[in-house]
């Protein structure tokens, strides 16, 4: 079945509907550099922690050991969150979005998830004047990395 036949497919699935790992990671629209993006989201708050991005190998890493894996896009390489830091994610769920476009990796966040020291990457509040800073480090990042 054609990549964008197996997906669109799914969209009338019944629950309970399974499909091969191996098949459904053939079928994902992955960009130009073979990756696809994944939201990570604190799995008992609903929180979203960060976006990062997902290869195909970092997904079949992550489904099958626990522990939440990107592919750095500044180093080239797959990024084992929290192996520098020691704040690591643990899997609990992955979902994947109706356009099968992006993952939502849910989540038992170790720490702050940001490099910053902030819980959230997400600390920023845009609105017609500007931004606005909402979330203080809970972590000084030079100790989360070393440099202190």
């Amino acid at each position: 079945m054609a990549q964008d036949g197996l997906l669109k497919s799914l969209e009338n699935a019944d629950i309970g509907e399974k499909v091969a790992l191996e098949a459904l990671i053939a079928a994902l629209p992955w960009n130009g550099d073979g990756l696809i993006p994944a939201i990570a989201q604190q799995h008992d708050s609903g929180e979203v922690l960060m976006m990062a991005w997902m290869n195909a190998e970092a997904l079949r890493e992550t489904l099958s050991t626990g522990r939440v894996c990107y592919f750095s896009r500044s180093r080239s390489k797959l990024w084992r969150k929290g192996e520098s830091s020691g704040q690591q994610q643990k899997l609990v769920s992955t979902h994947l979005d109706c356009d099968g476009d992006t993952l939502l990796v849910k989540v038992d966040q170790t720490g702050p998830a940001c490099h910053t020291g902030r819980k959230s990457c997400f600390y920023w509040r845009l609105d017609a004047e500007g931004a606005e800073i909402t979330d203080a480090p809970i972590i000084d990042p030079n100790t989360l990395y070393g440099n202190a």
